[in-house]
């Protein structure tokens, strides 16, 4: 049966950006039915269509006009067991950090270093979220998704997602394809990756010496709260830039420029810089523009501080984009999806 369909919703408590927005109409799913039927109105109104999970890792630059598809579909089950690995699926509504958990209730190791990355599982692929070496592409299996093109749903394996850094086909055809399953592999034997200093540090620190995922869920959860402001208490959307991946011969002009300059080889040719410390040094860090502002402890975080817009936001992003550009000759690219407008 299809759901109530909702005019001029403020998005406020949709976005964890906390920015105040407008959608022309807004309906919330829990099944493919209702997907369908939602799609249908759509059709016959001759609504745009944007579809949103968890609203973690978006901005929204202005008013969202048609009709704004929020899944809310839930379901998580163990589908089979073979040896030591153990496949997994999950609705694409899920609470990300919530299926982690279940995961490790289930003495399930493979997803510990992802916990307590925000947004639902179905957005999961479409960034290809990662953390701590780890990303979604290590573990994953399979996906099912509706083509809106051909209103077919698809299987997707991982090769059919084309994963990236921080992207995946999905990325690159928006709107296109409605995530609605999410398959992982994961295993009985914990295995540690710990290769991020901070957290080998803190796994150093315990004193253990035999793999245990759930302490490691425990200390990336504590790192992350470290580092990462809270959106329930400062509007934020996460890291807003990618680090910014460069040729090894620019690398190494900038580290002797920038001695101090954190650099991770990518492979024979290329090299990750930490977008943070670009950020930082070119004094950004705390900096505020009235509604919007630059996290204190964090550079990578642009906050709300209450009654921002997405313009407002858009705006800082392009400064800074403008002057790490100039001072370094790298170019920062927004990691969020942009929404409305």
């Amino acid at each position: 049966m299809m759901t109530s369909v909702r005019q001029s919703v403020d998005l406020r408590h949709y976005n964890t950006f906390g920015i105040c927005e407008p959608a022309d109409h807004l309906v919330e799913v829990e099944t493919l039915s209702q997907l369908l039927d939602a799609l249908a109105l759509a059709d016959r109104h001759g609504w745009a269509v944007t579809i949103l999970g968890g609203g973690s890792n978006v901005v929204l630059g202005g008013p969202v006009p048609g009709l704004l598809i929020c899944m809310r579909s839930l379901g998580r089950r163990v589908l089979a067991r073979h040896d030591d690995a153990v496949l997994i699926e999950a609705a694409a509504g899920e609470n990300w950090h919530r299926l982690v958990a279940w995961s490790l209730d289930q003495g399930l190791s493979g997803l510990e270093n992802l916990s307590l990355i925000p947004g639902t599982t179905g957005a999961a692929p479409v960034q290809n979220i990662g953390a701590y070496g780890i990303e979604l592409a290590d573990v994953f299996d399979s996906l099912d998704a509706l083509d809106r093109k051909t209103a077919q749903v698809l299987r997707f394996d991982r090769q059919a997602c084309d994963f990236g850094y921080r992207d995946s086909v999905f990325k690159r055809h928006p709107g296109r394809f409605v995530i609605l399953q999410v398959r992982l592999r994961l295993s009985r034997t914990p295995r540690l990756r710990v290769d991020y200093a901070p957290l080998r540090a803190a796994w150093d620190e315990t004193g253990l010496t035999r793999p245990d995922s759930r302490v490691v869920a425990e200390l990336v959860c504590r790192i992350r709260r470290s580092k990462l402001p809270d959106p329930a208490l400062i509007g934020n959307a996460g890291s807003f830039f990618k680090n910014p991946v460069v040729s090894s011969e620019q690398a190494e002009r900038l580290r002797r420029d920038h001695p101090a300059m954190p650099c991770y080889p990518q492979g024979v040719d290329s090299v990750k810089l930490a977008a943070g410390w670009l950020i930082d040094q070119a004094g950004w860090r705390g900096l505020r523009r009235g509604t919007v502002g630059v996290h204190r402890d964090q550079a990578l975080v642009l906050v709300n501080h209450g009654g921002a817009k997405g313009k407002d936001v858009m705006a800082l992003a392009d400064e800074i984009r403008s002057d790490v550009g100039s001072r370094f000759g790298v170019a920062l690219e927004m990691e969020p999806q942009l929404l409305g407008g």
